[in-house]
């Protein structure tokens, strides 16, 4: 791994020195825009519209818009003047419960190995992190950022996770149309959905899930590279569900698999799920088509 910052991590009187690497990485396949006449890729040059001339980077300076079309100016000194105040220290100021952060708070994970010293001080650290069942919040400067931080453990190493401090998460009462009052809901679909959640309920395995999109977008690419001819295959119209109990019925059959009951499950007044005792019919592959269907 290769190292992206070196500092300490700090509490009370405690210094750890450590050094920093990703515990993540994106795997986003990268396109170039290329000229369709030719092939060749498109460069794009930072430009002024009003004295219609190239930009050099010595020439750039940043400004902060406080009105339109009126902005406080910063050259690169006076910047650079307050991130040299920030120290290279991850100061932890409290302890806390990792439950009672929101994953909203989450952004970015970054692993914490020991410096060339301080081991010991490491280790005595990750114990007592683990022993206790807490972790440290922090504030940290990481590339002219300050953050938050959540430290904890992670597979047998210190974990910083960035978090976004309270005023930069948006509050969910400013999403439109959303619905803060106490809605109807149908006890006979409820139940239903109860059903089909714990249908589906299973521990949670990451290696499972993959990224289909890239992976068929690294098949394309392979193919055009050994010369194949691409056909890719319309999608299937989708159709609209209309009846929800019969999408939350269809949806359980499927989950079921083999312990599908010979009979459809009906709800009576008071919410509870039963077979109707009427025995159906076999099902054909255009009946679970069907059901398909009404799952998407």
């Amino acid at each position: 791994m290769h190292t992206i910052w070196k500092g300490a991590i700090s509490f009370g009187l405690v210094n750890i020195p450590v050094k920093m690497y990703a515990a993540t990485e994106d795997k986003d396949i990268s396109m170039r825009m290329l000229h369709k006449e030719c092939g060749t890729p498109i460069s794009y040059t930072r430009r002024c519209p009003h004295c219609d001339t190239a930009v050099e980077n010595e020439d750039i300076v940043k400004g902060y818009e406080y009105e339109k079309g009126r902005f406080v100016r910063f050259d690169k000194d006076e910047l650079a003047a307050l991130s040299a105040d920030a120290s290279r220290e991850i100061k932890i100021i409290d302890f806390v419960n990792l439950s009672e952060i929101d994953p909203i708070y989450f952004q970015k994970s970054y692993y914490l190995g020991p410096g060339d010293t301080g081991a010991n001080a490491y280790g005595l650290l990750m114990t007592a992190l683990k022993d206790t069942n807490k972790i440290g919040i922090a504030k940290v400067t990481i590339r002219n950022k300050s953050s938050l931080a959540a430290i904890r453990i992670v597979d047998g190493c210190i974990c910083m996770e960035t978090i976004f401090y309270p005023d930069e998460v948006r509050s969910a009462q400013n999403v439109p149309n959303l619905q803060t009052t106490q809605v109807n809901v149908n006890k006979k679909e409820l139940e239903m959905a109860k059903m089909l959640i714990e249908q589906l309920s299973v521990p949670f395995d990451p290696s499972k899930y993959h990224d289909d999109y890239r992976e068929q977008v690294m098949g394309l690419i392979e193919k055009k590279i050994a010369g194949e001819e691409i056909d890719v295959a319309p999608e299937p119209r989708r159709t609209n569900v209309i009846d929800l109990m019969a999408a939350l019925q269809a949806s359980l059959a499927a989950a079921q698999g083999d312990k599908t009951p010979e009979a459809p499950l009906e709800a009576d007044e008071e919410g509870n799920v039963k077979p109707t005792g009427k025995k159906g019919a076999a099902k054909t592959k255009r009946s679970k088509k069907k059901e398909a269907e009404a799952i998407q």
